[in-house]
């Protein structure tokens, strides 16, 4: 070996030393400990950035059945797609949040507590969900009362429906107005779609939901051991549903996703304050379930 190439690669000791080590050295064992590592080159390789997550909010973060910010979109729809995940106890929906707006974490909301009101939209901070309650039940058993008197009260059948229905007006009007002012504000757009259609409406709507297009959560119905109908839920929710102007945006990005067909039944916008209160289709107050429609919001063209 010359002069210049002990220099740079060692004398003939070392050579012999590191040829040695080379023989011994456990290629198989290094690819068992370090393959599945997600190098920079591999990453490039796979066309894959490094996300700067530090900005993202998850509130949903730890839970089985939702998206994760350390995986990607199409990795979640294909680890927990709606068609054939089944339904729990523990995990009645599958979850995406917009991971652009902060909101409180699902276990730390109030709505934990409430029977039914469990799975609603992440709250947002300074949300008074006691107060609402109280405010809205005494409010829904001040109408029944007024409801009952007038339905006793001798008036013509004409005269008593119409009471009845303003005494329901009135209450929705005073519940939507007390949850605004106690920042209980989330709401939905409901939408249906059939088994075998589930996966591919799923997969739009997380996508937009998650690359900040739509509201500020969404959820879909897995598969139910129990019930046997083919159609399943999916809800879009909005931050505030006195925003008429996001509710519309948030509608017409619907349409423009071909998830709103003009020929094809409307979809129906519910507030979670109706939930919580048990505000359903056939109340005894009369109280229409959702509070905005797609046909009278963006009309049928």
């Amino acid at each position: 070996m010359s002069s210049e190439d002990s220099d740079f690669y060692g004398d003939d000791e070392v050579m012999i030393d590191l040829k040695a080590r080379v023989k011994e050295y456990d290629v198989d064992g290094w690819w068992d400990e370090y393959a599945a590592l997600d190098t920079p080159l591999k990453l490039q390789a796979r066309k894959k950035e490094v996300v700067d997550a530090s900005h993202l909010h998850n509130p949903y973060a730890g839970m089985r059945h939702a998206w994760q910010l350390t995986e990607t979109v199409e990795d979640f729809l294909e680890r927990v797609p709606p068609a054939t995940t089944d339904q729990t106890p523990d995990d009645p929906w599958i979850w995406i949040c917009n991971p652009y707006i902060k909101r409180k974490k699902k276990r730390e909301a109030a709505n934990q507590m409430i029977r039914g009101g469990e799975d609603e939209a992440p709250e947002e901070e300074g949300a008074d969900l006691g107060s609402v309650l109280e405010g809205g039940m005494a409010r829904l058993h001040f109408a029944s009362e007024f409801i009952n008197f007038c339905r006793s009260s001798g008036n013509k059948p004409a005269i008593i429906a119409r009471e009845c229905r303003k005494a329901g007006t009135d209450a929705a009007k005073d519940i939507l107005d007390l949850a605004k002012g106690h920042r209980v504000r989330c709401g939905k757009w409901m939408l249906f779609c059939n088994v075998f259609q589930v996966n591919e409406v799923w997969g739009v709507v997380a996508k937009a939901t998650a690359n900040n297009e739509l509201g500020i959560a969404a959820k879909v119905a897995p598969r139910s051991t129990t019930d046997k109908r083919t159609d399943r839920l999916i809800c879009v929710y909005t931050a505030d549903f006195s925003d008429t102007k996001d509710v519309r945006r948030v509608a017409e990005k619907l349409k423009q996703l071909g998830l709103i067909q003009s020929n094809g039944r409307p979809l129906y916008y519910k507030p979670d304050v109706y939930t919580y209160l048990g505000i359903a289709h056939g109340n005894p107050w009369e109280i229409r379930a959702s509070i905005y429609d797609t046909t009278s919001m963006l009309g049928k063209a």
